[in-house]
């Protein structure tokens, strides 16, 4: 999906998420108000987590859960909490079908069978940081259903490539919270005002710089992964790249896409098919990627392209600015 232009009609930063909807509604994929209400439901449930969060110290919700997901690793507190905010909220919108969600093993049928929606989220992505202040976020993807509205919601309803998502954002957690998504129509970026309780519009039209200076890798891996990564890193350090690597998918990627530079998630010895989960983390961020004048791939293809074949496939990932991302998985 190639980079687009910003939406046909617009507004002045300063401009609050629901007026931006209203206003552009029209770029919207079959535009009739579901997907609209749909955004505002992943934004209200955006600021329900957001307070959970940062009241967390103090509510004693930080930690781990107890028990694990299905992809074998530790739940925290907050990744069950954002669960269920999340899901909650798109239920009782009534606008999607079903969710998808990393920290459940099957789809979850929300029971609205004629909602025209699927939800594929990460509603929690780097939890394990809130326990030391570091930057977290939430990653969303939206597609259309494919069987006929009224009936129950099939396995290809959801596992369809992310070239077909119609919609897709994070919310980043941070020193600032924001509220980034894309329908097809460029990337704009909302910034939370907790006092008036709105995203405001803060980034409109966001691009990605062709290219950069720094790349985000855990070298802690480095003897592990594919001699072609090795050199890629090796070419970065020669270049006197800065290396940043936060742990947090939704920071590192944002800090890259504001000023240019390639996140590496590559396949390891111990981990050959990557690490990072095709439908709740690389689908999305590669179309805001694409969208904002980026790239994204698995080392070889377009991460969009892929067809998945179960609901937690997980792929090696190198998105940021095309001219690094090219040569990354080219080299």
């Amino acid at each position: 999906m190639p980079a687009a232009e910003n939406s046909r009609i617009a507004l002045p930063v300063g401009s609050n998420l629901d007026r931006f909807i209203m206003t552009n509604q029209e770029d919207f994929p079959f535009a009739s108000g579901e997907l609209s209400q749909l955004i505002r439901d992943l934004a209200y449930a955006g600021k329900v987590v957001n307070r959970e969060i940062n009241m967390a110290g103090l509510s004693n919700i930080t930690g781990a859960y107890g028990a694990e997901n299905v992809q074998g690793e530790e739940q925290q507190n907050l990744d069950v909490a954002a669960n269920i905010r999340f899901s909650r909220a798109l239920k009782k919108g009534g606008e999607v079908a079903a969710v998808i969600s990393e920290e459940e093993e099957d789809i979850i049928d929300l029971n609205n069978p004629r909602a025209k929606y699927i939800v594929a989220i990460d509603p929690l992505d780097g939890s394990s940081n809130i326990d030391v202040n570091v930057s977290i976020g939430t990653i969303f993807s939206i597609y259309r259903r494919l069987s006929p509205q009224g009936g129950p919601v099939q396995m290809e309803d959801v596992l369809q490539p992310g070239k077909n998502q119609v919609a897709a954002g994070y919310i980043l957690y941070g020193s600032s919270t924001m509220f980034v998504y894309t329908t097809g129509n460029g990337v704009n970026g909302f910034t939370y005002e907790p006092t008036l309780g709105e995203y405001i519009l803060s980034h409109p039209g966001m691009q990605m710089p062709e290219t950069g200076k720094i790349y985000s890798i855990n070298e802690g891996n480095y003897n592990s992964y594919p001699e072609s990564v090795k050199k890629y890193v090796s070419l970065c350090k020669d270049r006197s790249y800065s290396a940043r690597y936060i742990g947090s998918l939704v920071a590192d990627f944002h800090r890259n896409m504001l000023k240019g530079g390639i996140y590496i998630y590559p396949s390891t010895s111990k981990s050959p098919n990557g690490k990072l989960r095709l439908m709740y983390e690389c689908n999305c961020l590669a179309m805001i990627a694409e969208q904002a004048g980026g790239m994204a791939t698995d080392g070889v293809q377009r991460v969009m392209d892929i067809k998945p074949e179960t609901l937690h496939q997980r792929v090696p990932f190198f998105v940021g600015s095309t001219k690094m991302v090219e040569e990354a998985s080219t080299i």
